[in-house]
């Protein structure tokens, strides 16, 4: 009779045990050591290997992909290039406006004796503009309808750009909307914007719900979270940054598809987060963090203080005109405040150059008003 051979339970057991211990091995080994991401995460300088150490160290921990590359030879060379010297430079401004713009008698005013120094381009997202003063005749572009909070916003900032670049002379950028109104003499701000270097784009970090609250994993690894930023949408700037913003894809493809309003989007909002986020990761001792044009959130609404007729006083436009500190308040539970003085090549001066939000019925007290509100 033949003797059984018993069941090898316990060689298979073993086999068992090693298996399921070489996995979770490999998973522990994975966590601590990710692979390496396509990413623009943290970077190190390098005196020797960086060829653009000057604003943005690109030896990183991380590899870039092929598009991040691109994009960094692309900035380090608009950035690098020499400025196009022009015999007198002009400053464009470029109005964002959904029809007709109510003050184009006080900017008339505004550029009255000064032809050769300025440059003006009318973007109409709804209706064609009805003008009222010949300095805007035939100054609209081609435009396109523009919604509020989407990237459709930043397509039509970039539409001006576009044209307002094909003009040589142009070596400042500003953007107003069909609410702004000039703080200011023209010559005190043609200074003021054309001999500095700094673009004026309005720059923090907010922690909070409306700031750091609506990025989303989804951008990365181009845009990572502790480089996302918020501002004002009214820039200027000068003419490296206008050629920057054309030129960039990368970023603004990641805003495009993942900063939108409402749920679907993290309730983001492109024009508000796209510049900031860009020139604190590409350009951030360009820029000055605080914008020109002057808008008071003090009502703590949704929307700034809209300003009505009896509104405008001689002190109210005086006070506006004399502030020399820029605001901003994180959204989160500490409210934190930041007050900063605003340096214009080092020495403390006012901040903004222009204001919003005015109501059309605010013309006539402004027009009697300026320039005598003016500090220079």
């Amino acid at each position: 009779m033949p003797v059984s051979r018993p069941r090898p339970t316990s060689r298979r057991l073993r086999w068992i045990i090693s298996l399921v211990s070489l996995v979770c091995a490999s998973l522990i080994f994975a966590y601590v050591y990710p692979p390496l991401r396509y990413s623009n995460c943290y970077f190190f300088s390098s005196s020797i290997c960086s060829p653009f150490k000057d604003w943005l160290p690109p030896i990183s921990s991380c590899v870039l992909s092929d598009e991040e590359v691109a994009s960094r030879v692309v900035f380090r060379d608009i950035l690098s290039a020499p400025t196009v010297k022009v015999n007198i430079p002009k400053v464009a401004f470029m109005f964002l406006t959904p029809g007709s713009l109510p003050f184009e008698k006080l900017w008339e005013k505004f550029f009255e004796g000064h032809d050769g120094k300025y440059s003006i381009y009318v973007h109409a997202s709804r209706e064609t503009p009805v003008h009222v003063s010949p300095i805007f005749v035939g100054r609209d572009i081609r435009s396109a309808k523009v919604v509020w909070g989407k990237i459709s916003m930043v397509d039509a900032e970039k539409r001006l750009l576009a044209n307002a670049l094909q003009d040589t002379h142009n070596q400042q950028f500003v953007l107003l909307s069909d609410s702004c109104i000039p703080l200011h003499s023209f010559d005190y701000v043609y200074r003021y914007l054309i001999h500095t270097n700094l673009s004026f784009i309005d720059c923090f970090e907010d922690p909070g719900p409306l700031g750091t609250g609506r990025y989303t994993t989804q951008m990365n690894p181009e845009v990572v979270e502790n480089s996302f930023r918020k501002g004002s949408q009214w820039f200027s700037v000068k003419r490296k940054h206008a050629l920057l913003i054309l030129a960039d894809y990368l970023y603004y493809t990641k805003f495009k598809l993942y900063c939108k309003p409402g749920m679907e989007g993290g309730n983001c909002y492109a024009d508000e987060h796209y510049l900031p986020t860009l020139f604190y990761m590409i350009d951030p001792t360009g820029i000055a963090n605080w914008s020109v044009t002057h808008v008071d959130w003090s009502e703590g609404k949704w929307h700034p203080k809209a300003y009505q007729a009896q509104d405008i006083t001689y002190e109210l436009m005086k006070n506006i005109t004399a502030i020399d500190e820029h605001y901003h308040v994180t959204s989160d539970e500490k409210k934190v405040e930041q007050i900063k003085p605003c340096l214009w090549n080092g020495e403390r001066r006012t901040c903004y150059l222009f204001a919003r939000k005015f109501y059309p019925e605010t013309l006539k007290p402004l027009l009697h008003l300026f320039p005598n509100y003016t500090n220079f």
